[in-house]
């Protein structure tokens, strides 16, 4: 424990539980995971019911995807600066939670793609109030040296929710239309009335999170009003969004498996064993980038990620998917719970919901267009045999390749900072 009362002081004082973490830190994990479950279970097969059940067009599932993440990246920026301004992050972290868990109930009604984009809007929204405040919170419930062993633990938790959720989804499935290759409107609204109870519990575990003291921003910086951005956070956002750009949504990836030839069920199985490996790969990325630095392990995930979407654009078979979302898991483990922890390494406590809102809303304003220009290749280039469904994942690798170069250029020299 840091005696200065900074940073260390502030941000590890709390007694020690399972694997070294705070109690915050475990609370946190236990509802990321009840909400995972919840939303594998509803959101993860839109795709399939927008395709298979209504009928919608690819580019339109990419506009749903899109619009879904990039509008809700508005309240991102918003709810992150408020927990700074307020100092307080729980009660923006409950009305976020709850915001998702009262929208998936009316899934069950949709008829039109309209209505599912209504439902993803609110969806997201209620991540964006959310998420800000709550990786400025997990930061503040772990000192420096276990930083991304904590967030690596919580990507790790949301990750196992999500593995379960889809366990769950293939039961459903399976019960419900057995290995029939496109999902029934049946089996999915089935997933919907299961998909509301963890998500109800996972806002009645919040309440049992501790708010925890945010430091005042020195009187210089309340003087001017701003948040002070250093040139190296502002090079690392401008890597994390190019490679943002690469990231379109996952929807691309279930329906090139199921073009490929997997059932539904197929595809929930194998969405489960990458979860799976996602979860376990976390907290041991993390550990490693407390010890061995995080800008090294974040570069080399999404290099990973680079030659996984050369794979995606050149697969042949419904047998290459699992191989592929191997490497998928791998980069995720390395890259996403270490980045969040590499955040909180270049800002300190006061402004870190800002932060994080800046980094939180970069990501998700880059899906819009990551996710559109996606379904566009794919609808553009399907006129040229085998090409369509190649196409955004030969362009995501070829932007997440020049995100590598900028982030070791953005990234060069760096020391974490001991608080």
């Amino acid at each position: 424990m840091n005696p200065s009362g900074q940073g260390g002081t502030n941000e590890g004082e709390e007694k020690r539980g399972w694997l070294g973490l705070s109690r915050n830190v475990l609370l946190l994990g236990l509802v990321s995971l009840l909400c995972d479950v919840s939303s594998e279970m509803s959101l993860t097969f839109l795709p399939f019911f927008l395709a298979n059940v209504l009928g919608t067009k690819t580019a339109v599932i990419g506009i749903v995807e899109g619009v879904g993440d990039s509008t809700a990246s508005l309240t991102r920026m918003l709810s992150g600066w408020l927990s700074d301004v307020w100092r307080k992050r729980k009660g923006l972290l409950i009305a976020g939670y709850a915001l998702s868990a009262l929208s998936k109930p009316f899934l069950f009604f949709a008829g039109s793609w309209g209505t599912v984009l209504g439902v993803r809007f609110a969806d997201r929204v209620g991540k964006g109030v959310r998420t800000s405040p709550r990786d400025a919170l997990l930061a503040a419930s772990a000192p420096v040296a276990s930083r991304g062993l904590a967030f690596g633990f919580h990507r790790g938790a949301d990750t196992a929710g999500a593995c379960l959720g889809l366990l769950g989804v293939a039961l459903v499935i399976y019960l419900s239309q057995g290995w029939a290759e496109q999902l029934q409107a049946a089996a999915f609204r089935r997933l919907i009335l299961v998909a509301i109870i963890p998500a109800l519990l996972a806002v009645g575990v919040l309440f049992a999170v501790r708010e925890r003291p945010v430091r005042a921003a020195p009187q210089a910086a309340q003087r001017q009003g701003r948040f002070p951005m250093d040139r190296r956070f502002k090079l690392f956002l401008a890597a994390a969004g190019l490679f943002s750009l690469a990231n379109s949504s996952d929807a691309f990836l279930l329906l090139r498996a199921q073009r490929l030839g997997l059932s539904v069920l197929g595809v929930a199985l194998l969405l489960a064993a990458f979860n799976l490996a996602y979860s376990a790969l976390s907290p041991l990325a993390g550990r490693y980038s407390d010890r061995c630095g995080r800008p090294v392990l974040i570069g080399a995930g999404w290099a990973v990620y680079t030659v996984t979407y050369l794979g995606f654009g050149l697969a042949s078979s419904a047998w290459h998917m699992w191989p592929l979302f191997g490497l998928y898991a791998v980069y995720y483990g390395m890259a996403e719970g270490t980045a969040r922890a590499l955040v909180a390494d270049l800002v300190p406590d006061e402004h870190r919901g800002t932060a994080y809102g800046l980094y939180n809303t970069l990501v998700g304003v880059t899906a819009l267009p990551a996710s559109l220009m996606a379904g566009l290749v794919w609808e553009g280039l399907g006129c040229w045999e085998g090409w369509g469904p190649c196409a955004p994942f030969l362009l995501g690798a070829a932007l997440s390749g020049a995100a590598v170069l900028l982030l070791a250029v953005a990234m060069r020299g760096f020391v974490r900072p001991e608080e």
